[in-house]
C-alpha cells in the first residue's frame, strides 16, 4: 500500500534510533581512522599531492566516481529528477561516459607522461605564465565555492534527519573530511573514497528498491507518475505538463535539460572539459602507478558511472510518485529517507550520504591545496621550496579551504529557491568552455600560442559571465530579452557560446602573433610527443 502523501508532506524530521547512530558513528570512525593511518606514511609533497604515484587503477576508478557523485548530487540530482524528470540522467549516460572513454585513451596518458601535478602547470609549459595563473585562479574560485555548496547539501540532509541546525551539520562534516584529508593527502582521499563509493551506491540502491516496492514496482511507479502529471495539468498547478519519464525533452519544455543543451552544452563542452581537464578529477589518475593503470582507472570508472543515474535520479521520480506537492525538489530524497527507511537502514543511508559528501569534499580540498601550493605559492612566493616544505604548505592550505568552505556554505544556505545542482553547474559553466578550448588547441594545434590562449580564455570567461547576467530575470524583463532565454537556468548554453568565442579568439590571435618555438613545443602537444604517435 502506498504511503499517504499528506503524511509525507508534513514530515520534517524523524528521530533516529540507537542503532542508526551506531551505524553512522562506526562509519565515521572507520573513515577517519583509515585516513589518519595512511597519513602516517606521508613524508613528502609528492606523497601528499599525488600519493607517491603508487595508486592502483581499481582504487582510483572508484575514487573518480565518489569524487564526482557527492552529497550535492544525491540531493541535487534527485531534486532535479523530481522537478524535471529522468532527463537529468543524461548528465551521466550521454555526458560523462563518452567523455571518459575519450579521456582514457588520449588525454589521461598524455598528462601522466608529462609528470605535472596540476592542469594549470601543464598550461604554463604549453603556453605561458599568464595562462597558468588565470586558469589556476578560476579553479581555486570554483573549488572553494563548490566546497561551500557541498557542505550546504550535507547540512540540508542531516538537518532533515537529525533535526539539528544546518550550520552545526555543515561544521561537523567540514571538520571530519578536513581532518583525514589534511593528514593523509591524496592517498587517504583515494582509499577512503573506495569505501565511500561502495557504501554510497549500496545506500542509494536501498532507498530505490524500498521506494519501488511501495509503488508496486517500475510499472507501478510509471503509472503513478502519469496519474500525478495528469492531476497537476488538470488543476493548472505546475504550468505545462512535464514528461518526467522521458529521456529526451524538447527545447520549449521549460526544463534546464532540453536535448539541445544536453547535446551541445553537455556532451560537446562541459563533460569533456570536466573529465579531461577538471583538476579534482584528473589529479586522481596522475597518481597512478603507470600509464596503463591511469587509463584503466578511467575505463573502470566509466562502467560504474553507467549505474549512477539509476540509483540517484530514479529516487527523485519515486518521490514525485509518492508526493508531487513538495515546494522544494531538493527535499525529495530526504523525504524518502525520512518516510520509507526503518531503524538501522536509515542510519546506513545517512552513512552513504556522508560517504558521498565527504568523498567530494576531501577530493576538492586536496586539489585546491595542490593548486594553491604549486601554481600560486611555489610559482610566486617560494620557487625553491622543497618537497618537505610543500607538504607543510599543502596541509595548511587544506585547513584554510575548510574554513572558507564553511563560510561560503552559510551564504548558500540563505539562497532560497535555488537548486543545489543548478548552483554547481552554473559555477562550472563560467569557465569550463574556455578551459576546454585551451585544452584542445593546446594539445592538438601546434600553432596556438600563449598570447592567443590568454586572450581566448579571458574572452570566453567574460562571455559566459555576460550571458549569465543577461539571463537574470530583472535584465530579461527590462530589456525585453525573453526570446533569448526561454528556459530556466540556461547554463548549458553559456558553456557552448563561451567555448566558441574562446576557440575563435585563440585561433585568430595566434595566427596574428608569433608562433611558439619548436623547443617550447617539445613534449607538450600530441604531435610533438613521440609516445602519443607510437
Amino acid at each position: 500500500m502506498i504511503l499517504d502523501t499528506r503524511l509525507l508532506s508534513t514530515l520534517d524530521t524523524v528521530s533516529l534510533q540507537t542503532l542508526d547512530y551506531v551505524v553512522i558513528l562506526a562509519y565515521l570512525a572507520a573513515t577517519v581512522l583509515l585516513g589518519v593511518t595512511i597519513g602516517r606514511r606521508i613524508r613528502t609533497g609528492k606523497d601528499f599531492f599525488l600519493g607517491g604515484r603508487r595508486l592502483p587503477w581499481w582504487a582510483i576508478g572508484m575514487s573518480l566516481v565518489a569524487t564526482d557523485i557527492g552529497g550535492k548530487d544525491i540531493i541535487g540530482v534527485g531534486g532535479a529528477a523530481y522537478d524535471y524528470g529522468l532527463a537529468v540522467g543524461n548528465f551521466e549516460w550521454i555526458g560523462c561516459v563518452p567523455a571518459m572513454i575519450v579521456a582514457a585513451f588520449v588525454f589521461i596518458p598524455f598528462f601522466w607522461r608529462t609528470g605535472v601535478y596540476t592542469i594549470p602547470e601543464y598550461m604554463e609549459r604549453r603556453f605561458n605564465q599568464g595562462v597558468r595563473t588565470s586558469l589556476a585562479v578560476c579553479w581555486l574560485i570554483f573549488i572553494a565555492c563548490s566546497l561551500g555548496v557541498m557542505l550546504f547539501a550535507s547540512g540540508k540532509m542531516m538537518s532533515e534527519l537529525f533535526g539539528w541546525e544546518i550550520t552545526a551539520c555543515m561544521l561537523i562534516t567540514a571538520v571530519l573530511a578536513g581532518l583525514y584529508t589534511c593528514v593523509g593527502g591524496l592517498a587517504a582521499v583515494v582509499y577512503t573514497d573506495m569505501i565511500q563509493c561502495t557504501i554510497m551506491i549500496g545506500g542509494c540502491f536501498l532507498v530505490l528498491v524500498i521506494g519501488l516496492v511501495e509503488l508496486g514496482g517500475i510499472d507501478g511507479m510509471v503509472t503513478k507518475i502519469e496519474t500525478r502529471q495528469q492531476e497537476i495539468s488538470r488543476d493548472g498547478d505546475g504550468g505545462e505538463r512535464m514528461e518526467r519519464t522521458s529521456l529526451i525533452l524538447p527545447v520549449d519544455t521549460g526544463s534546464p535539460f532540453p536535448w539541445t543543451g544536453i547535446l551541445f552544452g553537455l556532451t560537446f563542452v562541459l563533460a569533456p572539459a570536466y573529465w579531461m581537464g577538471h583538476q579534482a578529477i584528473v589529479q586522481r589518475s596522475l597518481g597512478a602507478k603507470s600509464e596503463f593503470q591511469a587509463k584503466a582507472s578511467y575505463i573502470w570508472a566509466s562502467l560504474l558511472k553507467s549505474l549512477i543515474p539509476i540509483v540517484i535520479a530514479v529516487p527523485g521520480l519515486v518521490a514525485f510518485a509518492l508526493d508531487p506537492q513538495l515546494v522544494d525538489g531538493d527535499r525529495a530524497v530526504p523525504m524518502l529517507v525520512s518516510s520509507l527507511l526503518p531503524t538501522g537502514l536509515k542510519g546506513l543511508f545517512l552513512a552513504a550520504f556522508l560517504a558521498a559528501l565527504m568523498s567530494s569534499v576531501d577530493s576538492y580540498l586536496n586539489s585546491g591545496a595542490t593548486i594553491l601550493s604549486h601554481d600560486i605559492y611555489r610559482r610566486y612566493i617560494r620557487r625553491a621550496a622543497s618537497d618537505e616544505h610543500l607538504l607543510i604548505v599543502g596541509r595548511l592550505t587544506t585547513l584554510v579551504l575548510v574554513v572558507w568552505a564553511a563560510a561560503f556554505g552559510l551564504t548558500v544556505s540563505r539562497m532560497e529557491g535555488t537548486g543545489i545542482y543548478a548552483i554547481f553547474q552554473t559555477l562550472l559553466a563560467f569557465f569550463q568552455g574556455p578551459a576546454l578550448a585551451l585544452l584542445l588547441t593546446g594539445v592538438f594545434w601546434k600553432r596556438a600560442n600563449g598570447t592567443g590562449a590568454l586572450a581566448g580564455f579571458l574572452g570566453g570567461v567574460a562571455t559566459a559571465i555576460l550571458l549569465f547576467a543577461l539571463s537574470q530575470e530583472s535584465v530579461v524583463t527590462r530589456f525585453s530579452l525573453a526570446p533569448l532565454f526561454q528556459i530556466s537556468e540556461p547554463y548549458l548554453y553559456f558553456s557552448v557560446w563561451a567555448f566558441l568565442v574562446s576557440t575563435a579568439l585563440i585561433v585568430l590571435v595566434s595566427l596574428l602573433t608569433k608562433p611558439e618555438t619548436e623547443e617550447k613545443l617539445r613534449g607538450v602537444t600530441y604531435w610533438t610527443d613521440s609516445r602519443s604517435k607510437a
